[in-house]
C-alpha cells in the first residue's frame, strides 16, 4: 500500500498505467488498484529498517493492542495488519526504509 497525495485521482492513475503499458511489459501492472481506505480505529507504529526485520515491531504493536483492552478488527478476513510504505525501495538504503504498520482494532467485549 502506498499512500497517494490528495490531488491524485483514479483517472490520473489509469492514464499513467496506460502510458507505462505502452513502454514496458510489467506483468503485475494489471494488479494495481486505486482505493480509498476508511478503516476506523487503528493502532500504528513506525518501522525503520528492512522489511525482513519488521517482526519484533509487529509483536510490539500487538502487545500494545492487547495490553490496552483492544483486539484485531481486520479490514479483510484473516488480515492481521497492513503496511504503508513511505520510502522508495529503489532509492533508499534498507536500514533507512520507513514503513507504517497499521492494525485496525476494536474494544474487547467484556465477558
Amino acid at each position: 500500500m502506498i499512500r497517494q497525495p490528495d490531488f491524485i485521482t483514479k483517472n490520473m492513475m489509469e492514464k499513467a498505467i496506460e502510458e507505462v503499458e505502452k513502454k514496458k511489459n510489467l506483468p503485475a501492472l494489471s494488479r494495481i488498484r486505486f482505493e480509498s481506505l476508511h478503516e476506523g480505529l487503528s493502532a500504528q507504529i513506525m518501522h525503520l529498517g528492512p522489511y525482513s526485520e519488521e517482526e519484533p515491531i509487529i509483536k510490539r504493536l500487538h502487545g500494545f493492542i492487547e495490553a490496552n483492552g483492544y483486539e484485531f478488527d481486520g479490514i479483510m478476513p484473516g488480515e492481521k495488519h497492513h503496511e504503508i510504505y513511505l520510502s522508495d525501495v529503489c532509492r533508499t538504503k534498507p536500514e533507512k526504509l520507513k514503513t507504517i504498520i497499521r492494525q485496525p482494532i476494536k474494544q474487547k467485549k467484556k465477558k
